[in-house]
């Protein structure tokens, strides 16, 4: 175990409970926003049942309280210690008590920033994290290793970032094998296998992601001495120029043994025509070869063995086969051999930590001794782990005693499966998605997959431009209405799709998604398609500014999902140290806990 600073320790369980029972205080309200769905945004006249503001305010109130979170955070912060156990009750009345529309966007900002997973207190930065994990000790070998050398710069980022997380806590735990669930296509575990020499196993549910991983592992194998090779050149200026002029080595034969070299005198070295064994490098790199190799020989005869073994460090940069013997003395020619087979026994080794692709489906059954013969203690981790995958992750590692902490980056929360959700219909599943903990489940307390696809949403990305696409909702919502009125259709099983972006007008995108959800276009003249438009036009504001009120409570609704994990892992009756990392782009949050 590394030597450490202190690392953060959650709050117990009673002061946990609290703060969830503060945040369903607020949702009770709230989530009827999060649970409009805006294709029926017209057809349900979502705008009028749900609020009770102009458009025009509620855009201009979020976006100054974008503007302003960082100054208004302290504020939020002091209003709810001064009352610790009463919830919302001080804050601004945000809904009104009869109609139950939002009436107040500045009380609705303030709740939601409280009711963040990070001003809740439980969030821990990412660089703390890791200075609690790694105290002085350095990052691990292999820094010229880069993700985007193996993987689009899309995943490359979130896939440095989490590795680095994983490492330091192996580390910390003093553990070689790391579980990936969900490991898709095997970004995150080669990447922990090539950098950070890990043993990692990646399970994947799908026999097409786990043959595509096989596939890279196959590669990676195969250049996997290239990449090594060039992570020693990049710490030696010189080693880096020769790489770079170098031919490729398989094809260089040499025709003098370095070691032959290492045994003459400098007075023959200097006869000896440097082309003859250096015939691919230019003038300078030869001059500076030539220097380094005179230096070597001013130890003794009688030391020439350890004249050697500080030359082994050149002959480490070729390839197995780049040297050629010649008539040396038969005590010579073994030590070469000897030193070939040490080179392919670190090679070997270091192909051992290829991480090893496997297809399982995993549940909250599931025996990791059935799938992993060679189970030892490990780290369990997951880069975007879909639906139930997440918790059910949590529950294997409080299951079996080899796991010895957790990393999971949920998502989809859409695919949870919500055991007050459809109480009408049987259902024979025991373990549930959602809720997890017991007094969520003691309150029966129901999201919804509108409310849990909101949860998807990221603030930050709307910010900076990436989210909202308005324009493609409100075509969706004016479709819903002319499908209604036009064809009596409430409900359709079928969906749209992609088809905003192949269109090159509304009039164009609605024929094209009426023949799709199989309707007859050709029954509606233009005229009346153009009309709906026209008369919708005007309220696309309206549009907007709902949707940016569920993406400003989206926070709301996935701190509750973090919080019933967390109160769930506190309820068990084992010490564990618990963190919700804030990823360093804030973008999304990590769930980490570890024993």
């Amino acid at each position: 175990m590394a030597a450490s600073f202190p690392l953060p320790v959650t709050q117990d369980l009673s002061t946990l409970r609290a703060k969830l029972q503060g945040l369903l205080q607020f949702l009770r309200e709230a989530l009827s926003i999060s649970s409009a769905h805006t294709v029926d945004f017209y057809t349900e006249s979502v705008w009028k049942q749900l609020v009770d503001l102009p458009p025009e305010t509620v855009l201009g109130v979020l976006r100054r309280s974008a503007a302003e979170a960082e100054a208004r955070s302290p504020e939020a912060r002091l209003l709810v210690e001064a009352e610790m156990g009463s919830g919302i009750a001080n804050f601004p009345q945000i809904f009104c008590e009869t109609s139950q529309k939002l009436v107040s966007v500045e009380a609705f900002a303030l709740a939601v920033r409280y009711y963040s997973v990070q001003n809740l207190g439980i969030c821990t930065p990412f660089e703390q994290l890791l200075t609690a994990l790694r105290g002085n000790q350095k990052q691990r070998t292999g820094e010229n290793v880069k993700p985007d050398e193996f993987m689009n710069l899309k995943k490359s980022h979130e896939v440095q970032v989490m590795s680095e997380l994983i490492s330091s806590i192996a580390d910390y735990c003093g553990i070689k094998q790391v579980i990936d669930l969900g490991s898709g296509k095997g970004y995150l575990s080669s990447f922990l296998s090539l950098k950070y020499g890990l043993k990692v196993y990646g399970i994947d549910s799908s026999n097409t992601n786990t043959h595509g991983a096989k596939e890279r592992n196959r590669k990676l194998k195969k250049h996997w001495k290239v990449y090594h090779t060039r992570s020693k050149l990049d710490g030696n200026g010189l080693a880096l120029k020769m790489a770079k002029e170098r031919k490729v080595q398989d094809e260089i034969k040499y025709k003098v043994d370095i070691e032959g070299i290492c045994n003459n005198s400098p007075a023959n070295q200097g006869k000896m025509s440097t082309s003859d064994f250096l015939p691919d490098f230019s003038d300078s790199v030869i001059s500076n070869i030539r220097t380094q190799m005179e230096n070597l020989h001013v130890y003794s005869h009688r030391e020439e063995n350890l004249c050697f073994e500080n030359a082994f460090s050149l002959i480490d940069l070729l390839p197995i086969n780049a040297v050629e013997p010649t008539s040396l003395q038969t005590s010579k020619r073994n030590m070469s051999e000897a030193n070939k087979e040490r080179r392919k026994m670190i090679s070997k080794s270091n192909e051992s930590n290829i991480y090893s692709p496997l297809t399982s489906f995993i549940t909250a059954d599931s025996e990791l001794h059935d799938i992993i013969k060679d189970l030892e203690d490990c780290l369990m981790v997951g880069l975007h782990t879909c639906g139930d995958l997440a918790p059910n992750t949590l529950r294997i590692f409080t299951s079996q005693p080899e796991i010895k902490g957790v990393c999971s980056v949920g998502c989809c929360y859409h695919l949870l499966s919500e055991e007050f959700e459809n109480l009408h219909e049987e259902s024979t599943q025991d373990k549930w998605g959602f809720p997890m903990c017991h007094y969520l489940k003691e309150e029966r307390w129901c999201c919804g997959r509108n409310a849990r696809m909101s949860a998807c949403l990221a603030l930050e990305r709307v910010a900076v431009g990436q989210g909202l696409p308005t324009e493609s909702l409100f075509y969706r919502a004016v479709l819903q209405d002319i499908i209604k009125e036009c064809y009596g259709i409430t409900k359709c099983d079928r969906h749209v799709g992609k088809i905003y972006s192949k269109s090159s007008s509304f009039l164009d995108y609605a024929r094209k998604s009426l023949k799709k959800l199989g309707l007859d276009e050709s029954k509606l003249p233009e005229k009346v398609i153009m009309d709906y438009y026209e008369k919708y036009k005007p309220r696309m504001n309206e549009l907007e500014a709902f949707n940016m009120l569920k993406v400003v409570l989206a926070p709301c609704i996935e701190t509750l999902i973090l919080l019933d994990r967390l109160c769930y892992l506190k309820e068990q009756n084992f010490l564990i140290l618990l963190n919700i990392l804030q990823k360093v782009n804030n973008v999304s949050s990590y769930n980490n806990f570890f024993k």
